[in-house]
């Protein structure tokens, strides 16, 4: 319970439009997107600059008082959500830091608030023929702060990569209200520590950030979208090693999907339909892009299709003939997660797994979940490209949801087990926050957990900044 000599104080500090109590205002910010997770808070803060919130963590700080912090509450593990259990923590909004995006034409860079939406850095870019590449389905609600704050991954991290790859600098307040400022359009800077990436990943319990620069490409002028049907992942591994090499690594999308995904879309995504004429395992969403025209590659890229056509390698396909078909293309990988809440209850693993080693790892995890679920439905879709798989099962048709999900901890501890076999990740893009705190203390190595607690001690030794998150 915080007190309410606090509540008063902070209020006071930082006005009417940067705070509230009331419960109505707060209400949307407590639930997480897929209704997991619920928080509780008394008070939340949503300071307008940086200086305004250093104010409030230093108070916090000085009266021992937890913090969490958020941004478009796209998250999913309950890292950014208040309140959970019996904790009692404020709620940091940074939604208002919303006002300053700049462009550096010559640097190839942009610089933002914390709470400026992707798609608005996306959009400021594309105004200057620049690129920024980051793109994910929640582009139009997830934030700056909070995409660096869980190392966003996306669709085009096979060419671009995470959003760690594409921070140069962030701005941020530390646990103890001092501001670290990094951001920078500095290409090479050898002086020490890389302090900007000890917050990329943190999920805010290093500090809050209210800033960032991020690398910036030449616009895609010219793309080539296909939608290609398989018989396995080993031949979609196959195609996309062939495809770096037809395109001179221009390969800036390879997603998957099963054909049950895909039958999940159609069945209840409306103005959904299949590309192709009939159905078959496994679906490649590709897309070739490059920054110029090309007549060559249009021809390489006809040619190499014909081929692995013949060979077996596909088994049939489609191009996009326009933007609108493009898009229609894309819709039917972007509806997956929607369309699989209209299944009724689905246990999820964000994993990643060696971009080799991918075939192997849903071979095994699958056959070990169809034995021990009998009647369960695995549909694994996502970014083959780079090796993160959303390997979610969902539950047999006809059961009880809340039955098959109470299997969730069980499930996710096997499934992990095989993961780690194969040199994986328990958490390839969603993060760890309050869902995984368990299975990381148990898959991780000890070495790094020291290290990664020596780190939070160090910054944070009162354990205020989102103390929910990553640890125990």
């Amino acid at each position: 319970m915080i007190l309410q000599s606090h509540i008063d104080a902070l209020s006071e500090m930082l006005g009417p439009k940067a705070t509230t109590s009331d419960q109505d205002v707060i209400g949307p910010h407590l639930e997480e997107w897929r209704s997991k997770y619920f928080g509780k808070t008394q008070l939340m803060l949503m300071p307008a600059s940086t200086e305004e919130l250093s104010k409030a963590v230093t108070y916090c700080n000085e009266h021992n008082i937890a913090i969490v912090p958020q941004g478009g509450n796209t998250g999913l593990v309950g890292g950014s959500l208040p309140g959970l259990g019996d904790r009692s923590e404020i709620l940091v909004s940074t939604k208002r830091l919303n006002k300053s995006i700049e462009v550096d034409v010559q640097d190839y860079s942009i610089t933002a608030d914390a709470g400026c939406t992707i798609t608005a850095l996306q959009e400021a870019a594309a105004e200057q023929n620049l690129l920024f590449p980051l793109s994910l389905s929640s582009e139009g609600s997830c934030t700056v702060g909070g995409v660096v704050s869980t190392n966003a991954g996306g669709v085009h991290v096979i060419r671009y990569g995470t959003t760690r790859a594409l921070t140069s600098g962030v701005k941020a307040v530390l646990p103890n209200g001092d501001i670290y400022d990094g951001t920078s359009s500095l290409r090479k800077d050898n002086t020490g520590y890389a302090l900007d990436q000890l917050f990329i990943g943190a999920e805010g319990s290093l500090g809050i950030v209210t800033k960032a620069t991020f690398r910036l490409f030449p616009a895609e002028k010219q793309k080539h979208t296909f939608w290609l049907g398989v018989n396995s992942p080993s031949n979609a591994l196959k195609l996309l090693y062939e495809a770096r090499q037809v395109t001179s690594d221009r390969i800036s999308v390879f997603e998957f999907m099963p054909h049950i995904g895909l039958q999940f879309v159609l069945k209840h995504i409306t103005g959904t339909v299949s590309p192709l004429a009939g159905e078959y395992p496994w679906y490649v969403l590709m897309e070739v892009a490059t920054s110029t025209d090309d007549q060559q590659l249009q021809e390489n890229l006809d040619s190499w299709l014909s081929s692995t056509l013949e060979r077996g390698l596909i088994v049939d396909g489609a191009s996009a003939q326009s933007k609108k078909q493009a898009n229609e293309f894309w819709k039917l990988r972007e509806s997956m997660s929607e369309a699989q809440k209209h299944e009724g209850g689905s246990i999820k693993h964000d994993i990643s797994v060696p971009v080799s080693s991918v075939p192997a790892f849903l071979e095994e995890a699958t056959n070990v979940v169809l034995e021990k679920y009998k009647g369960c439905r695995p549909t694994p879709f996502g970014h083959l490209g780079d090796g993160n798989i959303h390997f979610n099962i969902m539950q047999p048709v006809g059961s009880d949801k809340n039955d098959f999900l109470r299997n969730w901890d069980e499930m996710n501890n096997f499934v992990h087990d095989i993961v780690i076999k194969y040199g994986g990740s328990i958490s390839a893009e969603h993060g760890i926050g309050s869902m995984k705190k368990g299975e990381l203390a148990r898959t991780k190595p000890q070495s790094s957990l020291k290290a990664m607690k020596s780190i939070k001690r160090a910054l944070d030794p009162k354990n205020i900044m989102n103390p929910g998150v990553l640890f125990d």
